[in-house]
């Protein structure tokens, strides 16, 4: 009987992780497609682009790109201390994981503030008035996909919450550790999203 019930929740655990992976793929189609429509406007128009990356606070993107590195590693080792029975450990890393992205939401809360208040958002008659055409297509894809990528963010932190309450609670533990799994596999999209976003916006003028 209890080799049934192993069985049913090794076919569970399996079955998560192969959910986890098709949803990551449409994920990575959806932000493909994006990234190709960024090319493509960057292609037509690229002294506005130049232009308006100005703009961007490269030193608050490098500092976001830094701490969603060391989460992906945070979440990575609370992974391994959960195979290695290290309750305590476990908890302490995904504790300082969601923390960070915590703080990368907060930076990017007060980065967009910035923005808003010289009038730099879409739809403002400000962007409408000063701003080219290029500038403005720059700005509505910044705010479209870095707005979509925080909102993944938000995701990943109510998953990782989830894990977090399921190690504490003890239902998540070594010989069941499909969600915390599930969950470290989705904060490394979410990571490897902002490696393509930084550069893309920040950094290629």
């Amino acid at each position: 009987m209890s080799q049934a019930i192993h069985h049913d929740e090794h076919y569970d655990a399996e079955g998560s992780k192969i959910g986890m992976w098709l949803f990551i793929f449409t994920e990575l189609l959806l932000f493909g497609g994006l990234f190709i429509i960024y090319s493509v406007y960057r292609y037509m128009n690229p002294d506005a682009f130049h232009l308006a990356a100005e703009e961007l606070n490269r030193t608050v993107g490098s500092i976001n790109t830094i701490i969603l590195l060391i989460s992906s590693m945070t979440i990575a080792m609370s992974t391994s201390a959960l195979q290695k029975g290290q309750k305590g450990t476990t908890i302490l890393l995904l504790e300082i994981t969601f923390m960070l992205g915590l703080i990368f939401l907060v930076n990017k809360y007060f980065e967009w503030g910035v923005k808003f208040d010289h009038g730099i958002f879409p739809g403002s008659q400000h962007m409408l008035d000063t701003l080219s055409q290029g500038e403005i297509l720059f700005f509505g894809l910044y705010f479209a996909m870095t707005g979509l990528h925080a909102i993944h963010i938000i995701v990943g932190m109510i998953v990782i919450g989830f894990a977090l309450a399921g190690v504490s609670k003890g239902k998540v533990h070594a010989d069941r550790s499909a969600l915390l799994e599930n969950a470290g596999l989705y904060w490394h999209l979410v990571d490897l999203i902002w490696i393509f976003l930084f550069p893309l916006f920040y950094l290629i003028h």
